[in-house]
């Protein structure tokens, strides 16, 4: 299912879904990016919701609705009722974890199949101040985001690092995409307008044939 967004020359809304296991952070990433807080305490995400984030680039008004997603496997078959007709996705994993990682990949294989290729996506390489336990290699993250296409960003909510500089990324590699479908669909109504174009010459613009005065004072055509 393709995406969509609406958009006008200076202003777009665009949905975009947090993906990825329980306890990697995705909830604690999105409070940090719309409403800059930091809750150490664990809390599970038991369905989905969303918050609004409004931005302003270059003139141009973005407003972001963040899917929250839940990450428990029981949540996994109500997933695309969430992020079908997502213009952007997150997908969060966990340094400390490495199945979480694992996770990710199924999430990206799934989106690919319900959406194709113009959802634009992230990854996040979530806690990121636990460093010093890492279990999913800089390296192999890296080359897997960009086999899929995905730009990959080193993130920790608690410290606030990159954050804001992930979703500044997604949302205009997302306006490019919604601009791009937007020339496109352009030049596809003027073809259709010119091939539908039919020209009609105008009986009152045909040359008449020249007429020769008669004797008689008439006039008679030439033959």
């Amino acid at each position: 299912m393709a995406t969509s967004s609406s958009s006008t020359s200076n202003s777009y809304d665009f949905k975009v879904v947090l993906l990825g296991e329980g306890s990697v952070g995705k909830t604690s990433v999105i409070l940090r990016y719309v409403e800059d807080k930091f809750n150490d305490k664990h809390t599970f995400t038991t369905q989905a919701s969303y918050l609004d984030k409004k931005l302003n680039i270059n003139g141009k008004r973005i407003n972001l609705a963040i899917w929250d997603t839940a990450g428990q496997e029981k949540f996994h078959a109500l997933g695309p009722i969430y992020y079908r007709m997502s213009n952007g996705a997150v997908l969060v994993y966990d340094i400390t974890e490495k199945y979480t990682f694992k996770k990710v990949k199924d999430w990206v294989k799934e989106l690919r199949k319900m959406l194709g290729y113009d959802v634009c996506l992230a990854i996040a390489g979530n806690k990121i101040d636990l460093e010093k336990n890492r279990n999913v290699s800089i390296e192999e993250a890296e080359e897997y985001a960009k086999q899929v296409g995905a730009m990959h960003f080193h993130t920790s909510a608690k410290l606030n690092q990159n954050i804001e500089e992930m979703f500044l990324d997604l949302t205009q590699r997302m306006m490019e995409k919604a601009d791009e479908a937007e020339r496109t669909a352009t030049l596809t109504r003027t073809n259709s307008t010119r091939r539908n174009v039919v020209i009609v010459e105008d009986e009152s613009e045909q040359q008449q044939p020249p007429t020769k005065s008669s004797c008689c004072g008439g006039s008679t055509q030439v033959p």
